[in-house]
């Protein structure tokens, strides 16, 4: 169990945590036919709108409630009634989707009230759903935004229904791509189950020209999806983010929840596998036993690349917990770990300590450690300390394709390790590529791995 401590500094130099508001955005943003919006002012939501952009390379769609000097003291009423009106006229989504911002939250503005007042003054708003997520960017981080918007979509939206016993719900954590987003329904799918994924940023967000322009966003979980996840079997969460609104699912629709903290390596992977053979009454598939045996070979090959490696990582909870989790069975030290808020996930990084801290702190961390592990913000501390560089998590604005990094399930797991293993190997001289040392926690996580590669099997597999 890491020892969680919080630095005691006066302000954050190369800050590491993005806010709770664009968390939440990009949870709206995986619903169809959605406008995000963030009640705050025009330079909050601009901010954010760079981040995304620069991130997927994509148009997104986000409204501002454009609040102003007047309006921040007077309450932002009528700043709220005018962009529900707007949006409803020029853009006509099924959801609009609204979430603070620390100026509104400072003030106290009741949005909750304010949506219930706009619904009796203009009854043209009560065709449209409106969804409300309280983020205040002075506290928590990304994550905790993400999980507060999926949470206020469940809360609002779900209803229980008639249980249908072959349909799962899937709540995947901020840090997952769209290609994971992929990999996890097929995986689900093949178990002859259907999948409702909530939210849906495979669809929006995915990398695809669409056929046509609505102003909203295009693809994701649609509104009949979200109201159906009542009638879910089982609830599916990815990343301790996921725990409230897998809860909230529980108390609407009783339906039973299953946590993973992550799904980077083996043990975690096959306990999905598991679950799912078990609520499918199917065996696991053969392709995913050849890729279990892929991935501990890819294991075996990329050890000697990784063991006794000394890593300095920096990255929300969920995000830091499995790909620290996945180093460290892989014989990586995790030397310096630095996250943005308090959580669960924390409890179960093999680390000594994690410090709630930015990427200076990474930086004056990372000194004798071989490995750097964070988002582009990251890659001038990396420069100047002359190590390699990983980059993960939100926002990554300096590599493309982003969206179709794929990093859960057997498969992921090798391609993480693959890229980990060929990062380190290129950062080497040359003439030393071909002759990495063995260090004696490679050799003990290579003798690990062949005595048990067979042993971890579970009897579902």
């Amino acid at each position: 169990m890491a020892k969680v401590v919080e630095s005691k500094k006066a302000c954050a130099v190369n800050p590491l945590k993005m806010s709770q508001p664009l968390g939440a955005s990009l949870a709206f943003l995986g619903l169809d036919s959605c406008m995000p919006v963030m009640h705050g002012s025009q330079g909050c939501t601009s901010f954010g709108l760079v981040l995304l952009v620069r991130h997927f390379k994509e148009a997104i769609p986000l409204q501002t409630t454009a609040m102003n000097e007047v309006s921040s003291i007077l309450g932002g009423y009528d700043n709220v009634e005018a962009a529900l009106l707007n949006i409803r006229k020029r853009n006509a989504p099924k959801i609009i989707a609204i979430c603070s911002t620390g100026l509104t939250e400072t003030k106290g503005d009741d949005v909750d009230g304010y949506i219930v007042t706009a619904r009796k003054r203009k009854p043209e708003l009560n065709d449209t759903e409106i969804v409300y997520a309280s983020t205040p960017d002075y506290v928590g981080g990304f994550e905790d935004g993400y999980s507060h918007a999926v949470t206020a979509i469940v809360r609002t939206l779900v209803k229980p229904l008639a249980q249908q016993p072959r349909q799962v719900t899937l709540l995947p954590g901020s840090h997952l791509t769209p290609a994971d987003i992929d990999m996890l329904r097929e995986i689900i799918e093949s178990f002859g189950l259907s999948v409702i994924v909530l939210p849906d940023i495979s669809g929006s967000l995915d990398g695809h020209i669409p056929p046509d322009w609505r102003g909203t966003t295009l693809g994701g979980t649609t509104l009949e999806q979200i109201r159906a996840a009542g009638a879910s079997a089982l609830t599916l969460g990815v990343g301790e983010q996921t725990r409230e609104a897998a809860q909230a699912l529980h108390d609407i629709a009783g339906t039973p929840l299953e946590i993973f903290e992550r799904l980077t390596g083996l043990a975690s992977n096959d306990r999905l596998l598991q679950c799912l053979a078990q609520l499918s009454g199917q065996p696991v598939p053969a392709k995913y036993r050849r890729q279990r045996s892929q991935l501990l070979d890819a294991m075996l090959d990329g050890h000697f690349y990784t063991g006794g490696v000394k890593v300095a990582i920096a990255a929300e909870p969920d995000l830091l917990l499995a790909v620290g989790g996945l180093l460290h069975d892989m014989g990586a030290e995790l030397r310096c770990c630095v996250s943005t808020a308090k959580s669960a996930a924390h409890a179960l990084l093999p680390a000594e300590q994690v410090l709630l801290g930015d990427l200076e702190d990474l930086e004056h961390g990372a000194a004798d450690c071989d490995l750097l592990v964070t988002h582009a913000h990251g890659r001038q501390a990396a420069e100047r300390l002359n190590k390699p560089l990983l980059r993960i998590g939100f926002p990554v604005f300096d590599r493309i394709g982003n969206a179709h990094r794929c990093q859960v399930g057997y498969q992921g797991s090798m391609n993480l390790i693959f890229e980990i293993a060929n990062l380190m190997l290129a950062h080497l001289p040359h003439h030393h590529a071909h002759d990495w040392p063995l260090t004696p926690e490679a050799h003990q996580a290579a003798s690990t791995l062949r005595h048990s590669g067979s042993a971890l099997l579970p009897s579902a597999l």
